[in-house]
């Protein structure tokens, strides 16, 4: 079974950077997608950035520009640095992996961007 489990959240100022990791329990080359999602109060669940297995990236026009994703095979480890954070990024943010038919979410974490 795969484990996913993200870190890095907390507290930021708007305009500020935090970066988020998810390391997998497993090899994530095993990972057909893996990304991030976020979910605010109230809000639906949205997809803020995917990487494919080819290394081709995706992201939410919301975060284009300010959010980079990016992984390291060597340490199971998907990342999002986050840049230039507004006060609406504020949400529960969830890394997601596939591997072929199954799909795998973290516990998420908390990001809250004061303005």
């Amino acid at each position: 079974q795969v484990q996913l489990m993200e870190s890095g959240g907390g507290l930021v100022q708007a305009g500020g950077s935090l970066r988020l990791s998810c390391a997998a329990s497993g090899s994530i080359s095993s990972f057909s997608v893996l990304g991030w999602y976020r979910q605010a109060p109230g809000k639906q669940h949205d997809m803020v950035a995917t990487i494919i297995r080819t290394g081709s990236t995706y992201y939410a026009d919301s975060v284009k520009d300010r959010f980079t994703i990016s992984r390291d095979n060597a340490k199971n480890t998907v990342y999002l640095q986050m840049n230039k954070v507004k006060p609406e990024d504020t949400a529960t943010y969830y890394c997601h992996g596939v591997v072929v038919d199954d799909s795998y979410w973290g516990q998420g974490t908390q990001v809250t961007v004061s303005s």
